[in-house]
């Protein structure tokens, strides 16, 4: 304590001044005395304390307690032979008048600690000291209003031990128990309040929203709650905290109006403000034809107030408001419109509240009235005679009195137990023990709903939510109407809302807008609720908000993008207009080569079948056969074996095709360069020879393709690249055997180097005699067989990159290898057969002819057939 005797001393000069400006105070006699802290008057201005009368946050209030008062003292149950007394004090809403005010509290406590009897003695006018009253002793006191008048009391209370509880404060500050240890409040703080408008906001689906404060402990601790809250849940960005200076000058509002619309997107307002600067914040957004643009949601500064939005009820629609959760006491509209100049005159303010209320003028000192103002009859009554409604506050300020009155109670029974009226225990109160009896109340106030306080002597929050919404479709009847409640948990009926433009539709206050499905987030830097929307295209999808990833090799993406499917397999069917012209041609190839064959093999002997060289004929013939053939492997469904065939008869077929007809026309070649030099004939003329070479030219592609084979064997696969095309709604994956273009092209290779071979020969052999009457069919043969295959590989190649490619090119292969066959079949034989079928009288052996003297032959060997019948 010693360190406090300086400041002491300074507070006793302090509590002298503070006593002259309480004279005006509320008393009632009492064994314990209560202090209240009340606003009755607003703020004065020019340099003057207090202002105009304030009806309802300070009559309303202070006759709130004095009610209360009467009632503790009237219930028998609670503190039997004790009587609570008070004063209470007017604070002009300005904290440090309040303070002066507050002083008169602890001038008991002051003077008990002074020296001698100096410090009961005052010299009013400079007459000789006179003995003054004692003050009474104040054990707790009931305010303040303003969390900044609050502050500053709290701190000098603390210093006497001098338990505190508000009835209106409610700045997160004074949760703070280790400065403002002797404080309590029967309101939530705002960091409740913050929380539910946090919760508020997340519910309409903001995420962008601007923050706007007065100036002063209140507004400034609620945006930092809401700031802070809002951080650490996540999902809520603040786009602007913006501040109303206590003096704004002209023009000030304006300016925040246009620094709100620097963040357009930030349509959601959180406010805590109070109601002078919620009102000209909304006229100045009236001002800029914003009337329906911002979406204010509003703190318990506004609540349900009427006063704030008056003649402004369009700028206000849509407002959603918070107010702790309140009740209208019944008992108290009964005492107070009852109140008359006769029957309270102990409340010193309610002559000028009676002047105020009923617009009137009381006769004082024998000066009339002015001829202005109705004089004052005495006989108005509240409520009849004027518009009466319960201030908000008035059940907690009873709830504020009841608490003391329970901690007293419970106090008295535990240190006077037995006793009616206080015992030695409780005279002095002590203030610490006091403060742990309030700390531990618990019962149910006068709205029936609980009273209680946590450590940090804070009420439980519970909040009513309320929107202003307009009534028979004119703003200027709008009204408050309930649309939910928070109790640790929002509950938001979000249908009850309304809006201005779809009445239904909650409107948007977001930084950017929710991407699309299959958009992922790309954040700007810094501003954790805003990104730019980019969509996952090509063969992305959106994995997450943020990500997007490639689906894999056998998956496509969705049409939105938002996940992957499987990618249909396509092959060429049976029933596909592709595989038509290929079957066709091979189904008539393989009609006419049976056909032939047949007709060889009934007329085997006879001339023009001799003449044509039967085992080659056959061979040639088996060829053709299983060139039309691969046809139908290439259409079926690729499998081990189907491919193991393709492997094999792709290019069997053309082999064996080229080697009997390269071996045809080596050996009329080689008997005609033969015949000039010498009559004796060439060697590997004869049928066993030339079946020999066939079949020796013939197994090289047979070796290779069984060597193939081994080193890999056949198999099906699904190529998922090959038509992956730039659109994922074209790709497709394609059933085929594991043969690439290139293996392809080579099954064919060995056959068409046979094939170019078999046509240098027919370009040598053009010049034998008629007798060789196949050299000159073979070499049209091969120039066309060429022609054709010259026509399929820039055709087969050139559409690698088709969409269609499985089509074209296995259309393109099989038709090829159709028309090269029908080339060979229509030009070796189908003259001969029709000469056997259609013309059998020339089917006979022609007369042997002189030959030209100037070219001798060597005649081929009997059934070799040089010649033929014409």
């Amino acid at each position: 304590m010693a360190r406090i005797l300086p400041l002491l001393t300074l507070l006793l000069t302090l509590a002298q001044a503070g006593v002259a400006g309480a004279a005006g105070s509320v008393r009632l006699a009492g064994g314990l005395t209560l202090g209240g802290l009340f606003p009755v008057h607003a703020r004065g201005a020019a340099g003057r304390a207090c202002g105009p009368l304030k009806k309802e946050q300070g009559v309303h209030r202070l006759e709130a307690m004095l009610y209360a008062l009467d009632r503790v003292n009237a219930d028998p149950e609670l503190l039997p032979g004790v009587r609570l007394g008070a004063r209470l004090l007017d604070t002009c809403s300005r904290d440090t008048y309040a303070l002066e005010q507050a002083l008169s509290f602890v001038q008991a406590l002051i003077r008990g600690r002074g020296d001698g009897d100096e410090a009961a003695v005052r010299c009013p006018g400079g007459v000789p000291p006179v003995r003054a009253a004692p003050p009474e002793r104040v054990v707790a006191v009931v305010g303040a209003s303003a969390s900044s008048v609050s502050i500053m009391v709290a701190n000098v209370l603390r210093l006497f031990a001098i338990p505190q509880i508000s009835y209106a404060s409610t700045a997160p500050e004074l949760s703070d128990s280790t400065r403002y240890d002797f404080f309590s409040r029967v309101v939530p703080p705002d960091s409740y309040q913050a929380q539910a408008m946090v919760d508020i906001v997340r519910a309409l689906g903001w995420n962008y929203v601007s923050t706007l404060a007065s100036e002063g402990n209140y507004g400034e601790s609620g945006v930092d709650a809401f700031v802070q809250i809002s951080r650490e849940a996540g999902g809520v960005c603040i786009a602007q905290s913006i501040k109303i200076p206590r003096e704004p000058k002209p023009g000030e509002f304006n300016k925040v109006i246009r620094r709100l619309m620097e963040t357009p997107n930030a349509r959601g307002i959180i406010i805590f403000a109070n109601e002078d600067d919620i009102r000209r914040v909304l006229e100045a957004a009236r001002q800029a034809n914003l009337t329906s643009y911002f979406l204010w949601v509003g703190s318990d500064s506004w609540g349900a107030k009427i006063s704030p939005i008056l003649n402004l009820e369009d700028v206000a629609v849509g407002a959603i408001t918070i107010l702790p959760k309140r009740a209208s006491i019944d008992g108290f509209d009964q005492y107070f419109m009852t109140r008359s100049l006769e029957n309270n005159r102990r409340n010193i303010w309610f002559a000028e509240f009676w002047e105020e209320n009923f617009n009137c003028k009381l006769t004082s000192s024998g000066t009339q009235s002015d001829d202005s103002t109705r004089k004052c009859t005495g006989e108005e009554r509240i409520g009849r005679d004027s518009a009466y409604e319960q201030e908000g506050k008035v059940q907690f300020v009873i709830d504020a009195v009841y608490a003391i009155a329970h901690a007293l109670h419970s106090m008295h029974q535990a240190l006077c137990p037995g006793h009616t009226g206080l015992c030695p225990a409780m005279e002095p109160t002590d203030g610490r023990t006091l403060l742990q009896y309030i700390r531990a109340v618990r019962f149910n106030g006068s709205a029936g709903t609980p009273v209680m306080f946590n450590e940090n002597g804070d009420a439980p929050g519970r909040y009513d939510i309320f929107q202003y919404q307009v009534t028979n479709g004119s703003a200027g009847s709008g009204s408050y109407q309930a649309v939910g409640q928070w109790a640790e948990t929002l509950r938001l009926d979000v249908e009850a809302l309304q809006w201005s433009g779809d009445p239904r539709e909650v409107p948007e206050s977001q930084c950017s807008l929710p991407c699309g499905p299959g958009e992922r987030k790309k954040m700007v830097k810094g501003v954790p609720c805003c990104w730019h929307c980019e969509a996952c295209d090509g063969y992305r999808f959106q994995v997450d908000e943020f990500t997007c990833e490639a689906c894999p090799g056998d998956m496509r993406p969705t049409r939105n993008h938002t996940g992957c499917r499987p990618t249909p397999v396509v092959r060429l069917s049976w029933s596909s207009p592709w595989a038509a012209p290929p079957l066709l041609l091979a189904v008539l190839g393989i009609m006419a080569t049976t056909t032939v064959v047949a007709t060889f093999v009934r007329h085997n002997n006879t001339p023009i079948v001799r003449a044509s060289g039967r085992e080659l004929s056959y061979v040639l013939l088996t060829g053709i056969f299983l060139i039309y053939t691969v046809t139908f492997l290439m259409v079926a469904e690729p499998g081990a074996a189907v491919c193991a065939a393709r492997r094999l008869f792709l290019g069997l077929g053309t082999t064996l095709s080229y080697s009997a007809l390269l071996t045809k026309t080596n050996r009329i070649y080689r008997i005609f360069e033969q015949g000039k030099r010498s009559v004796t004939p060439p060697p590997f003329i004869s049928p066993t020879s030339q079946l020999v070479i066939t079949f020796s030219f013939t197994s090289v592609q047979v070796v290779g393709v069984m060597a193939w084979m081994g080193a890999q064997p056949p198999h099906s696969v699904i190529d998922y690249e090959e038509q992956r095309t730039v659109e994922p709604e074209q790709a497709r994956g394609v059933l085929k055997c594991d043969m690439s273009d290139l293996s392809l092209v080579g099954c064919l290779g060995y056959s068409l180097l046979l094939m170019v071979t078999c046509t240098v020969y027919a370009i040598k052999a053009r010049g034998v005699p008629e007798t060789f009457n196949e050299a000159k069919p073979i070499g049209f043969t091969m120039y066309t067989t060429c022609i054709i295959w010259l026509a399929f590989v820039p055709i087969f190649f050139g559409t690698a990159q088709s969409a269609e490619k499985i089509y074209i090119q296995t259309t393109t292969l099989t038709v090829s290898l159709s028309l090269s066959a029908s080339v060979s079949l229509g030009m070796l034989y189908v003259p001969k057969t029709y000469v056997i079928l259609f013309h059998p009288e020339q089917n006979v052996q022609k007369r042997k002819r002189s030959l030209k003297t100037t070219s001798t032959v060597v005649a081929p060997p009997k059934g070799e057939g040089t010649e033929a019948p014409k």
